[in-house]
């Protein structure tokens, strides 16, 4: 049997590999203590993984291999004090099964695990940690939907048994300590941060998108109204949408492929020259048989030897309209998602500093997005409407986050808050299917986020290149990181 990467660091866990004096004098010495802290922290144990590293001389380190341990010891700091919380355990959700995860949703479910998530199902039951009522009844319905099994079975009925006690409100606040655990959430794949500051901030932000909006509707003219009125009436307006044909979705693709063309024009201004590779990249429509799986958009990064693309989701293209398409273009493609992953896997972080920096790599494509209007990508209204509307769908997310969890939003107060701040729901997170992730991945949004607005502020007063250089010179990074760039 071909061993996973859990099991080969299980093993380094178990192994007498301790090192009391190690001074890190090879990348591959460093991996290995990495690799040894990996797996304790798989094995729930945060304290011994930062005791593994603790002898390691950060200073004495490559500025990758730094990025690498000081990132691995943050987010095991953090872990260790989730570990030591009401919830007992790391993870980026409370709970132990969900619509999207748990032993059930393995490309082979193994029913002893199956069960062991039924029995920590009960105990967390048992210490007050349930689902909400309306995710509890998805996590059933999206149960049946598996292979008949006895293991399923019994979870389904775990899981219904605990129905009549299940919370109405959606929020882990109504925890004991559920918003501390939400604080260190946030922090754990972000760095130093608090709920209060993010939500000022984000306050701030919608202000301002807010009213850049209302001048660009009078820039063209809209009839007066809110601005969720407003963008929804320009959503429908017949001038900018596709037709629903082959024909049409030859059309947006075409269209995005010219707006990729010229942003790659820009690239040298933001970010000096770049290998050529990681510029290399196309969009192309779903394939039928991507469609017939039921597959959504997706990307494909480019590499030395791989040209990139953005597989672009146009099944509802009545729901694209042709000035929401630049932002995607700039998020997705240029100046964001191929360069910064495409840089990033030519010399991979550990998989510690992936995990406990993973708010960055949306937070960068954010930022790639505010880059591109300030070449120009958004000269015509409409278009800087698309890009303000995509930013204000970041925005808003993150503040139902906020509510949702400390606020005790139910589901429809934050529905009530989308639909009166965004307006349109973003293409691929309709309403409905983004109020049923939060309440099961907390503090996830605002964690995107933040990275983005954190990158964003930074950079104000820095040489652009010199700046841009230093965020994906060696991979992803933590925002406290961030802010001690100099450039």
């Amino acid at each position: 049997m071909t061993p996973t990467r859990r099991t080969v660091l299980a093993g380094l866990a178990s192994s007498p590999f301790v090192p009391a004096t190690l001074r890190a004098q090879s990348t591959t010495s460093l991996r290995q203590a990495l690799d040894a802290a990996a797996a304790a922290a798989v094995a729930a144990d945060p304290d011994q993984a930062l005791r593994l590293l603790a002898p390691i001389d950060a200073s004495s380190l490559q500025p990758a291999d730094r990025l690498d341990l000081i990132t691995g010891r943050a987010g095991l700091a953090i872990d260790a004090a989730l570990v030591r919380s009401a919830f007992g355990r790391t993870g980026r959700s409370p709970y132990r099964v969900t619509p999207t995860t748990g032993a059930w949703k393995a490309a082979r479910p193994d029913r002893a695990m199956i069960d062991a998530d039924t029995t920590a199902i009960l105990t967390d039951a048992g210490a007050g940690i349930i689902l909400p009522r309306l995710s509890l009844d998805r996590t059933v319905e999206a149960l049946r939907t598996a292979p008949a099994d006895p293991a399923i079975n019994r979870q389904i009925e775990a899981l219904e048994s605990l129905r009549d006690i299940a919370p109405s409100a959606p929020g882990v606040g109504r925890f004991r300590g559920g918003a501390d655990w939400y604080t260190l959430q946030l922090q754990r794949s972000l760095g130093a941060m608090t709920p209060a500051y993010a939500e000022r901030r984000l306050f701030v932000e919608l202000n301002r998108l807010h009213a850049r909006a209302a001048r660009r509707f009078d820039q063209i003219g809209a009839p007066r109204g809110s601005i969720a009125d407003r963008y929804a009436r320009l959503w429908r307006d017949d001038r900018f949408l596709y037709p629903a044909t082959e024909a049409g979705r030859a059309t947006a693709v075409a269209d995005m492929n010219r707006m990729l063309a010229t942003a790659r024009t820009h690239v040298p201004a933001a970010f000096g020259e770049r290998p050529a590779w990681c510029l290399d990249a196309t969009v192309r429509s779903l394939s039928p048989s991507d469609i017939a799986s039921g597959r959504n958009g997706y990307r494909e990064v480019p590499t030395s030897t791989r040209s990139g693309a953005y597989i672009v989701d146009l099944k509802d293209i009545r729901r694209r309209p042709r000035w929401t398409l630049p932002s995607v273009v700039a998020h997705e493609l240029l100046p964001g998602h191929m360069i910064q992953l495409g840089l990033e896997g030519a010399a991979p972080p550990h998989p510690l500093r992936i995990e406990y920096a993973a708010a960055f790599v949306e937070g960068w494509s954010i930022y790639a997005e505010q880059l591109a209007a300030k070449s120009g990508a958004y000269a015509d209204p409409h278009d800087a409407l698309g890009h303000v509307h995509w930013l204000l769908f970041r925005v808003t997310r993150a503040l139902v986050d906020l509510g949702v969890h400390l606020h005790g939003w139910s589901i429809e107060q934050a529905r009530d808050r989308l639909v009166e701040w965004q307006g349109e729901p973003a293409y691929f997170a309709p309403f409905d299917v983004e109020l049923a992730r939060i309440p099961l991945e907390p503090a996830a949004r605002v964690a995107e986020a933040m990275a983005w607005l954190t990158i964003a502020d930074t950079a104000h007063g820095k040489a652009t290149i010199a700046y841009h250089t230093a965020l994906l010179a060696h991979g992803r990074m933590r925002i406290d990181d961030i802010r001690k760039i100099t450039a």
